[in-house]
């Protein structure tokens, strides 16, 4: 498969937008390897990992793969530096049961912060996504601005946590930070974009980019992603549990 190349209109789409569609970044062999070794029982804690693109060489397939790299680069415009990856499946709501729930629409920067802000990710879709089975939502041009207000999700459409981390900037100085499922104040419906990904396409979009999804109502449609977060080279994570990043082009035999 040919390395994918993006065209200056999208480029100039994703700067004005702060989201990009790109489709036929994988390719059905490699979603099937992935998700057939997911299929497998890895313990409990297996995907609260955010960790597994360093010795798990299907996860590092993915976050490392020259088409998604490829983009991400032209977008990031510098050599990009894997800080974590998730893998995002939604069960469907079935007959007696609410399917997986969603993830409160916010910006990324609330949870990795950085400096600079070269915050960046892509969510692959590894089944076709779209409102039925609660696939990305985006807010577009929201990255222009700022870090917008914030409290944490109280509905049930959303995951609701709280989680304590440490912190550390880059002269050693440590402090903890406590961390909730964000949800974006005062956004209008009328604002959120819900967005339609093809299985094999994935969304570029920025750290300030407000993003989230709704919980899967669809009676037997898995909505099924991955999500890989990235930095240009020289950035400063401040969450000690994902400052060792991994160069982007580091691949796993």
């Amino acid at each position: 498969m040919a390395t994918v190349v993006i065209s200056d209109e999208q480029i100039l789409f994703y700067r004005q937008q702060g989201y990009l569609v790109v489709p036929n970044l994988l390719t059905e062999a490699e979603i099937s390897q992935f998700l057939a070794f997911e299929d497998q029982d890895h313990g409990p804690s297996w995907r609260s990992n955010l960790r597994h693109h360093v010795d798990t060489p299907v996860w590092n397939h993915l976050a490392t793969h020259p088409n998604v790299v490829h983009v991400a680069k032209q977008l990031a415009e510098g050599a990009l530096r894997v800080v974590q990856t998730m893998y995002l499946e939604k069960a469907p709501a079935g007959k007696e049961s609410v399917g997986g729930a969603g993830i409160a629409l916010h910006q990324d920067l609330h949870y990795l912060p950085c400096e600079p802000a070269s915050l960046m990710a892509c969510w692959m879709a590894l089944s076709d996504t779209d409102g039925e089975n609660r696939g990305l939502c985006v807010v577009p041009g929201s990255h222009k601005n700022g870090m917008l207000e914030t409290h944490r999700n109280a509905d049930t459409d959303h995951d609701s946590w709280e989680i304590d981390y440490l912190m550390r900037d880059r002269d050693g100085k440590e402090w903890t930070e406590r961390m909730y499922s964000f949800q974006i104040s005062n956004l209008n419906e009328s604002d959120i974009l819900r967005l339609t990904v093809p299985q094999g396409a994935g969304v570029f979009f920025t750290g300030a980019t407000v993003h989230g999804s709704y919980a899967n109502r669809s009676m037997d449609r898995y909505r099924r992603a991955f999500a890989t977060h990235y930095i240009t080279e020289g950035s400063w994570m401040y969450r000690a549990d994902v400052q060792d990043t991994m160069s982007a082009t580091d691949r796993l035999s």
